[in-house]
């Protein structure tokens, strides 16, 4: 077994508000990351341009680490989309919005991820009507089947996620039904061959060189690929902040924002652009990144960072209280002190006032002796 304590961490600098890793890596946007048990820090782990990598974080850095390798910070950097000022963009959203305003500060570091698009394309045809915990299963699987092995951490393998050509070969569709993929499985393998007759990998990466609208139209030719999905992909690795998945998880959300929506029950093509609309008018070019602030609030398996954060804020209260509270036991006395002092000094003056009137009297006595 490999201690973790034993491997060396290289660190990248990066405050929490620039990124949590505890969100980012759990909110639905990727499929690979699994939390490490029974270690002191929160370690996540996962695959990453074929490299095994181990993460952790305090509040200045983010620390990685790749056993049997070495990868690139710049490949982090890209992968995390660094780039963005992210503490300018929740100021921003939070001027124009006060639901964004309450919720990002139990939400800070939201950051979408820049993946690969192969990966975050055939990992989001896996995700129609799912849920986040089949998908992992669904993209393990998936990885473990077509995909390379590239590490070993606590004698648990690990492996890259398939190649197109993998996923385009004869019988993927068959295999992936035994492994419960369901319909989903003719879909993967109709769009691996698709994307390898349009050019393969590079055609996907083009696609981050177009408008949002003509690479959206672009994905949605692609077998198991409808408009939230697409918005997904191009939102997640195909470089288009401002794409806006639109869910139930967010539909809802929407009804807050968009009160006549609370007659309907079901999102429309029309109801869908209003609702990516909305946002998009709301809080600009990067608007799917904020939208994500929103939704990871309204993931169950997150709330418990809500709870926290109440905690936390109560903890602040409490302790300013209790400061307050010996603020003024300190100022009462003080001020305790200070009127006694001024009584005795007044009740010294005073003798000696009467002591100064009472000699003279006496030194007269003396003289007529």
């Amino acid at each position: 077994m490999t201690n973790v304590s034993r491997l060396v961490f290289e660190k990248l600098k990066c405050s929490c508000k620039e990124l949590r890793l505890d969100i980012t890596l759990k909110c639905g946007q990727s499929f690979r990351w699994k939390i490490l048990e029974d270690e002191k820090d929160k370690i996540f782990i996962g695959v990453l341009e074929q490299n095994l990598v181990l993460l952790k974080q305090d509040s200045d850095y983010v620390y990685y680490s790749s056993p049997g390798g070495k990868i690139d910070p710049r490949t982090l950097q890209d992968y995390f989309s660094l780039s963005v000022d992210l503490e300018t963009l929740y100021d921003s959203w939070s001027k124009v919005d006060p639901i964004f305003s309450e919720i990002s500060t139990s939400y800070p570091g939201v950051r979408m991820l820049r993946q690969d698009p192969v990966e975050n394309l055939f990992s989001f045809i896996c995700s129609a009507n799912n849920n986040i915990g089949r998908i992992q299963g669904m993209v393990e699987n998936m990885s473990k089947e077509y995909g390379e092995q590239v590490g070993e951490f606590n004698s648990v393998p690990y492996y890259a996620f398939p190649t197109l050509q993998r996923l385009a070969q004869d019988g993927v569709e068959e295999k992936l039904r035994t492994l419960g993929f369901g319909y989903r499985a003719k879909y993967i393998e109709e769009s691996a061959r698709k994307i390898l007759k349009l050019g393969g990998a590079p055609w996907l990466q083009s696609l981050r060189t177009l408008e949002y609208k003509d690479a959206k139209a672009q994905l949605l030719t692609l077998s198991g690929i409808g408009p939230k999905v697409a918005d997904c992909i191009l939102l997640m690795s195909l470089d288009q902040p401002s794409s806006v998945p639109v869910d139930t998880h967010v539909f809802q959300i929407a009804k807050q924002y968009l009160p006549h929506l609370n007659n309907t029950k079901t999102v429309t093509s029309k109801v869908y652009t209003e609702i990516g609309d909305h946002f998009r008018g709301l809080y600009g070019e990067y608007a799917g990144w904020a939208h994500s602030v929103l939704f990871s609030a309204d993931l169950k398996h997150l709330q418990g960072l809500k709870n926290q954060r109440v905690e936390e804020k109560k903890k602040v209260v409490e302790t300013n209280v209790k400061k307050e509270s010996n603020t003024k036991v300190k100022k009462v006395i003080k001020e305790e002190f200070i009127t006694k002092n001024s009584i005795n000094k007044s009740t010294k003056q005073k003798r000696k006032s009467n002591n100064n009137e009472i000699l003279p009297s006496i030194k007269l006595k003396k003289g007529k002796k």
